[in-house]
């Protein structure tokens, strides 16, 4: 990068927080799953002015600027090339939780804020923000709302679009877009933050944001419970949702492997007992106490007379409530010490999941039979992490462009999203080109030039490269 930027850069922030020997850049720039590397000078600021400063700077020189939260992206979206032209702006230094409301049930937070630091915080205040996941102690706010990040709540809480109540943001021309006033009713006119929420750094930096919290959980009913298939894992859902209502938390589904591949892989996650008689299994938690609400055992109990569930474990204290979502949490970390997965983040109606799986694994084997899926995600709200590996392991990365256009096309035949919560990235953003609908695009790629006409911000991803 040119000498003289870099100097600027050094007056806007401090010359401690421009890093540009490959030492101290190298954390910043390689993805979590080891396979996007990029070069860039790294600037990390101390709050939204010196954000400011930095994207103004970049603006003047047409210096492409890559924002970077908790830097636990799956699909490169906050990794820079490798041209070693571009700013990579860390925001991890803005983390002040700058207020809890138990009022208005609500936290101003900067975006450097970690997710699990900002679960510690309300829950002094005897409050609660839903939103989890297996990267909690990492992954940072600014990035949850960047990727619209959903996690193992979403059925009852929403996403980050259903959690955010107002922004801060530095547009590409620096100035500071404040609207972080903690509202939820403001009709008056568009909902500016929603064009932020999901656009992965490409129309501007964020900086600060208002959150909704709400009351800590009375108590939690959780249970492990198998089944025999993802049919019965469906028939299963309707019958919690119907006897649990809103009290119904959390839905996931996972093969047995799965939970088999995270002992073996994690020795110290232990499982409650024998999962190999039920080749898929499901973790539902109802959040009430058996008094006040319906009671997690009873419903079971009927699935059980149904013919529906095989086999279940019930938690009985916290610990084994804690230890059981360890397991969930933990699939991720598995798979990825076995190495050389594909991952697929897909959604789709929840009815149309067991038929979507069922078609697409008999493709994938009959063209690859060496193929090795590792199946599991939020069958509630209709996302699957659709993970691909084999035996030999090299054997998925040399055909991951078949694996993935068997996989997108038995998605978008139902009408389904081939991102349900990771974002686009550089991991899918030819696929999603190819795939979006061409009017849909064509006004993203407007608003994309409208706020960002000199094209710095975050170039390479989700977008069409300018021409």
């Amino acid at each position: 990068m040119n000498a003289e930027i870099i100097e600027k850069l050094k007056a806007a922030v401090g010359e401690k927080y421009v890093l540009t020997e490959d030492e101290a850049t190298k954390p910043f720039l390689v993805d979590w799953t080891k396979r996007f590397v990029g070069k860039a000078v790294v600037v990390r600021p101390a709050n939204t002015e010196e954000v400011s400063r930095v994207v103004r700077i970049a603006n003047e020189t047409r210096t492409p600027v890559v924002p970077q939260a908790g830097g636990t992206t799956l699909v490169g979206g906050s990794i820079p090339d490798d041209s070693g032209n571009a700013i990579l702006l860390s925001l991890s230094r803005l983390n002040k939780i700058e207020d809890i409301d138990t009022v208005n049930d609500t936290v101003t937070v900067e975006a450097g804020v970690i997710l699990e630091d900002l679960h510690k915080a309300v829950e002094e205040k005897g409050r609660f923000f839903p939103l989890s996941f297996g990267a909690k102690g990492s992954a940072e706010i600014g990035g949850n709302l960047a990727t619209n990040a959903g996690g193992t709540a979403v059925l009852r809480y929403g996403n980050m679009r259903d959690l955010c109540l107002g922004l801060e943001v530095v547009l590409p021309d620096g100035r500071i877009w404040t609207a972080l006033r903690g509202l939820r009713k403001d009709n008056t006119g568009y909902d500016l933050k929603q064009l932020f929420i999901g656009s992965e750094g490409t129309l501007g930096v964020i900086t600060r944001a208002v959150l909704k919290l709400y009351p800590q959980p009375i108590g939690n009913q959780t249970a492990l419970v198998g089944v025999e298939s993802p049919d019965d894992a469906v028939k299963l859902l309707n019958e919690c949702r119907t006897a649990a209502g809103p009290y119904l938390t959390g839905f996931e589904l996972m093969q047995s492997k799965c939970l088999v591949r995270v002992h073996e892989q994690l020795p110290d996650i232990g499982l409650p007992g024998p999962v190999d008689d039920c080749p898929w299994w499901v973790l539902a938690e109802v959040s009430c106490s058996p008094d006040s609400g319906p009671s997690l055992e009873e419903i079971l109990g009927k699935a059980f007379e149904d013919g529906i569930v095989k086999n279940a474990y019930l938690a009985q204290s916290l610990k084994e409530f804690e230890a059981f979502w360890k397991i969930r949490e933990s699939i991720p970390e598995a798979d990825a010490r076995v190495g050389n997965n594909l991952h697929n983040d897909i959604s789709l109606k929840i009815a149309l999941i067991p038929e979507f799986l069922d078609v697409t694994v008999r493709r994938l084997k009959d063209a690859y039979p060496w193929l090795d899926p590792s199946l599991y995600g939020h069958l509630g709200d209709g996302n699957l992490h659709f993970n691909i590996g084999s035996i030999p392991s090299n054997l998925a990365f040399e055909n991951e462009e078949g694996i993935r256009k068997i996989t997108y096309e038995e998605t978008v035949k139902r009408n389904g999203s081939i991102s349900a919560e990771h974002g686009i990235g550089q991991l899918k953003r030819e696929h999603f080109l190819q795939l979006k609908d061409p009017l849909e695009l064509e006004l993203m790629v407007k608003i994309s030039h409208a706020l960002d006409p000199n094209g710095i911000m975050n170039p390479g991803k989700l977008l069409p490269d300018r021409k």
